[in-house]
């Protein structure tokens, strides 16, 4: 069964990361720009990375594993509290909504849930409303649930359309608040974040309906293959194969097919 991971930091990965991803059925993955480990000191540094993920990856992903490759770009919460960095960033960052093979702004939210990352984080909802393009939420490591609540707040206060939206790291103190909106809800399968066997616990419970999956698939000990690995133990489970698929794949599809940028054909 084909697999969409929509959230893979493959520039963390080496190429066989990438080739036993294809191999284990991801055929695409979307890469959120993201904070790379250590806080960046110069706006050109963004702009540097921006290039390699929007250039150098997608063509890695191509070569190392025949992997379908795209990219959505933000500013990153925790570096949005570098205030004259982040306005250098932002004022640039609508050139990158740009590119062929970029498809969201994203991952923008909290990290510290400062007024400085407020700013950041409503300026780049309207950059994704303002372009039609999907937008990827980072809720915070800490205090998850009043960030989650504060993400939604923000989110109905800007009137933004919200299909076009994913709320991601939801746990199961989250969920709830999460479903309020029209957004559609990550879970990214990581120690510390979420075990798949308990995200697969809360779909049981609360449907498929706009539900993702990811890896996220960074430098810290995540696994690429670990939507591919859901997705056999909700077969495993007994889970019919058509509402497998539908959160392994159908729904990315659907989800990333509102980005005009999005060409990938199964």
């Amino acid at each position: 069964m084909r697999v969409i991971d929509p959230h893979m930091h493959m520039v963390s990965r080496s190429a066989n990361d990438y080739r036993r991803a294809r191999r284990a059925g991801v055929e695409c993955c979307i890469e959120p720009a993201f904070w790379s480990g250590t806080d960046k000191q110069h706006a050109g540094s963004f702009f540097d990375y921006f290039e390699q993920i929007t250039e150098f990856e997608t063509e890695r992903a191509d070569r190392a594993a025949g992997m379908d490759h795209y990219v959505t770009i933000g500013l990153e919460p925790k570096e949005a509290n570098y205030p004259e960095m982040a306005e250098k960033v932002l004022d640039r960052i609508p050139e990158y909504l740009e590119r062929e093979n970029v498809v969201g702004v994203g991952e923008i939210g909290f990290d510290q849930v400062t007024p400085e990352e407020e700013e950041a984080f409503r300026r780049q909802l309207r950059m994704g409303e303002e372009h039609e393009l999907p937008v990827l939420i980072h809720t915070p490591h800490e205090d998850k649930p009043a960030g989650t609540e504060r993400i939604v707040e923000i989110i109905q206060d800007e009137d933004l359309t919200e299909e076009r939206i994913v709320i991601d790291h939801n746990t199961e103190d989250t969920i709830d608040v999460s479903l309020r909106t029209d957004c559609w809800l990550g879970f990214t399968l990581y120690p510390g974040k979420i075990e798949d066997e308990a995200a697969i616990d809360l779909l049981e419970e609360y449907g498929t309906d706009k539900m993702l999956f990811n890896s996220a698939a960074d430098w810290d000990p995540s696994d690429p293959l670990a939507v591919p690995k859901a997705r056999d133990k909700m077969i495993d489970r007994g889970w019919d194969r058509e509402e497998v698929r539908k959160v392994v794949f159908e729904n990315p599809l659907e989800f990333f097919s509102q980005s005009p940028n999005f060409d990938y054909e199964p």
